[in-house]
């Protein structure tokens, strides 16, 4: 297939190129949805309710951080508190998407619940407006319905075994989640920030409440840039 120039010179992506990395996303990270249905069953968080958290959150650093808050025995509260700390990157991942994908009004409210990494990372990678936008869409629907499914499937295979720790599926959650960073971590400092991060939240585990350690880990961050600034 031989690609077209768009009007402002920019060599615009192959239709099916652009449709198979996003379903290849959107299945593969999809699928993990499975993993949060079996940790919600196993913090005691009832099938309806890790439905109703996949449907309206749909982001799933968030909703693993908030069942693995409240599995360990946190307060409700503090476990929604880190949960929405880790979600306010999608409001920064929107504001650049605003200017890349300037998708009509109408249909604004239904783009941002789709913007999270897996999306933004698509529609990112995109040489032209064109294709972000169906990068986007593509992965955004796929991982959406897929993600809602395998809850809802994870969920009920659950609870129909029972007690999920006695299976060892309660590490599921976390372990799909590390998966799915750690090939993120390409540069020094993302991995002097996940290290940083990982030091903080397991050594604050004995000291600090459930939900705390992970809201004083995202301090990382800037622990990390200030120091690269200092020594710079």
């Amino acid at each position: 297939m031989v690609r077209q120039e768009t009007p402002e010179g920019v060599e615009e992506r192959p239709r099916g190129a652009v449709l198979r990395d996003a379903l290849g996303v959107g299945v593969a990270v999809g699928l993990s949805g499975f993993a949060f249905g079996v940790t919600a069953a196993g913090a005691g968080i009832s099938v309806l309710q890790a439905c109703a958290l996949s449907l309206l959150v749909f982001t799933g650093a968030s909703q693993f951080a908030l069942v693995g808050a409240l599995a360990a025995g946190g307060n409700p509260f503090t476990a929604a508190a880190g949960a929405f700390f880790l979600g306010t990157r999608n409001a920064f991942y929107g504001l650049r998407l605003s200017q890349l994908l300037a998708v009509p009004r109408a249909v604004r409210p239904l783009a941002a619940h789709w913007v999270i990494d897996e999306t933004t990372a698509v529609a990112l990678a995109q040489p032209d407006r064109r294709s972000a936008r169906l990068g986007f869409t593509v992965t955004g629907l796929s991982l959406y319905v897929l993600w809602n499914l395998t809850t809802l499937l994870g969920a009920l295979g659950a609870e129909a075994l029972g007690d999920t720790s006695a299976w060892g599926l309660d590490a599921a959650g976390p372990a799909v989640f590390l998966a799915l960073l750690a090939p993120m971590l390409k540069t020094a400092t993302e991995r002097a920030v996940a290290a940083l991060a990982l030091v903080l939240g397991l050594g604050l585990l004995p000291v600090l409440p459930a939900g705390l350690p992970v809201l004083v880990a995202a301090l990382a961050a800037p622990a990390v840039l200030w120091l690269k600034g200092r020594r710079s």
